[in-house]
């Protein structure tokens, strides 16, 4: 074998030598950038998803959109701002009978199933009206929804006519239906379907019913609680007329008996 080859044979060699590294120097630079790459997509990827956990904890719930609304759909047979006040009875009686209520209150509901039937006759007869302030406080001590729901509820049942309404909220109050306040069953819409059905006007009334599941009176429902929020009272039932609290006689606290109730209302339509 000549020199000349020899050389030209190491030559050759140093030459792929030099090649096979440039190639597998290439290699790595793209094996880094394509590490390099997915690193910082995993990075972003967790960044986004961090951050759209974080807005997804700070997003509003419906209820608080709700009574954040600016634009508010109240029901018909309301009156007042946002369709807050509620008065059910004849134009002619000349007085009016303040109802604070709590749809998950229990002692509400012991008022309603002793009492009701008494107010809703009185009502009827013309003896006075009654204005209804709904709130929503009780949802507030176990993160419930079933006030604000009800109540919202209760809305759309007053959109289809007011004695329609005072059916609904004695239904709600029954003791058939009424749960414990421990029991947020007021929060699912089909069991407030399931309660209208006793209810003449509201029995497999669809309109009723999409209004109910669509949350139509979400936002009033925020507004009335507002409102009791703002009127001072501390404790429902409260009973007001002429804007003096309606008592038990020798007591601080709501008529509980058809007698008491009489008794007291008798004095306050005199007063």
């Amino acid at each position: 074998m000549s020199k000349r080859n020899t050389q030209a044979n190491k030559a050759a060699a140093r030459e792929r030598l030099r090649a096979e590294r440039e190639r597998q120097a290439k290699k790595d630079k793209t094996r880094k950038q394509v590490v390099v790459a997915v690193s910082v997509v995993a990075v972003l990827a967790i960044a986004g998803g961090v951050s759209y956990g974080v807005m997804q904890l700070n997003k509003p719930s419906a209820w608080e959109a709700a009574a954040d609304a600016k634009n508010v759909t109240a029901p018909k047979n309301t009156s007042g701002e946002d369709g807050t006040t509620v008065v059910v009875g004849k134009s002619t009686a000349k007085k009016t009978l303040e109802l604070y209520e709590d749809s998950r209150c229990p002692i509400c509901a012991t008022f309603e199933q002793t009492v009701g039937e008494t107010v809703a006759k009185d009502v009827d007869a013309g003896k006075y009206k009654v204005k209804y302030v709904g709130a929503t406080f009780i949802d507030n001590s176990d993160n419930g929804e079933g006030s604000k729901n009800a109540l919202s509820a209760l809305g759309a049942a007053l959109n289809v006519s007011p004695e329609a309404f005072m059916d609904y909220k004695a239904a709600l109050y029954s003791a058939k239906y009424h749960p414990q306040e421990t029991e947020d069953k007021f929060a699912k819409d089909s069991f407030l379907i399931e309660v209208a059905n006793s209810v003449d006007a509201l029995k497999d009334n669809t309109a009723f019913e999409k209004d109910v599941e669509d949350g139509t009176y979400d936002a009033w429902a925020m507004k009335m609680s507002a409102a009791f929020d703002k009127s001072g009272v501390e404790g429902t039932p409260t009973l007001k007329m002429d804007g003096k609290t309606v008592t038990a006689e020798g007591s601080k606290n709501a008529p509980m008996t058809v007698d008491e109730f009489n008794a007291a209302i008798t004095k306050a339509l005199k007063a």
